[in-house]
C-alpha cells in the first residue's frame, strides 16, 4: 500500500487545495481497493500531507480522531485508510472539509444485492386465472392483479 500511495498523492502546489483534497481521498481509495482486490489486507495506514508538499504514513493508524493528528503534525490534510470485513474506508480531513469514501468488495456487493431474493411468487389460492384451470406465477415486481401467460 506504502508504494502505490506514494506515487499518486498530490501536494496543494499541483491543484487547488479543494481539488487536491477529493483526489487525494480517491487515489487513496483506488490504492487500497487495488491492495485488496489482490488479496491483500488493507491495514490501517494514516496519511498526513504537509503545506509544503510533504507526505507522511503512520503504519496501524486509527490512534486517536483525525483532526487531533493532522493538528498536532501541523498537517494540511489528513486521510485515515481502513478496512472492515469487505469494505475499505477512507476518511479525510482538511479544514473544515471532510469526506467519507467506502467501498464494498465487488462481489460482497454482489451477494447482499442478490441475497434470498425469489425472483417469482406464486399467486394467493383464492386468485385463479381466468380460465380458472391453473394458477400461474406472477413476477415478484409486478401488482398481484396482473396476469401473463
Amino acid at each position: 500500500m506504502r508504494q502505490a500511495v506514494a506515487g499518486r498523492i498530490r501536494s496543494g502546489r499541483e491543484a487547488d487545495a479543494s481539488g487536491s483534497f477529493w483526489n487525494n481521498a480517491t487515489e487513496l481509495l483506488n490504492a487500497a481497493e487495488g491492495v485488496r482486490n489482490a488479496g491483500g489486507e488493507v491495514t490501517g495506514v494514516d496519511v498526513l500531507i504537509g503545506y509544503d508538499g510533504q507526505v507522511h504514513l503512520f503504519m496501524n493508524g486509527g490512534i486517536g480522531p483525525l483532526d487531533a493528528l493532522r493538528a498536532h503534525h501541523g498537517a494540511r490534510m489528513a486521510f485515515r485508510v481502513s478496512q472492515q470485513d469487505h469494505c475499505v474506508r477512507v476518511e479525510g480531513r482538511a479544514g473544515s472539509r471532510t469526506c467519507l469514501f467506502e467501498a464494498a468488495k465487488p462481489d460482497g456487493a454482489a451477494r447482499f444485492l442478490l441475497a434470498n431474493r425469489a425472483a417469482y411468487c406464486v399467486s394467493p389460492l383464492h386468485q385463479r386465472s381466468p380460465d380458472r384451470q391453473t394458477r400461474k406465477a406472477i413476477p415478484a415486481a409486478s401488482p398481484a392483479s396482473a396476469w401473463y401467460s
